[in-house]
């Protein structure tokens, strides 16, 4: 097989952390920290397409793109005097 390359989210939680990859709809996994739960993740994918490949579906190509953005906090608005 081929290597493909898919874009994941990594989120904290209370417990520990989850993941998922958006281009592989219920592919996902949750870990105590963020390394287990990204190396889970990559089990996770592993285990997703094959699933794809025995039943003969297509495997998806990445279509999502990560990044970040700087945004301004807005400062307190003060209410009108009535």
């Amino acid at each position: 097989m081929k290597n493909r390359e898919y874009a994941f989210v990594v989120e904290k939680s209370a417990n520990g952390y989850g993941a998922y990859v958006p281009d592989l709809p219920g592919c996902a996994a949750v870990g105590r920290t963020k390394r287990e739960t990204v190396t889970l993740l990559r089990r996770a994918i592993a285990l997703y397409l094959k699933g794809m490949i025995d039943d003969g579906e297509i495997i998806p190509k990445s279509s999502s793109q990560t990044g970040t953005l700087r945004v301004a906090l807005p400062s307190k608005s003060r209410r009108a005097a009535s």
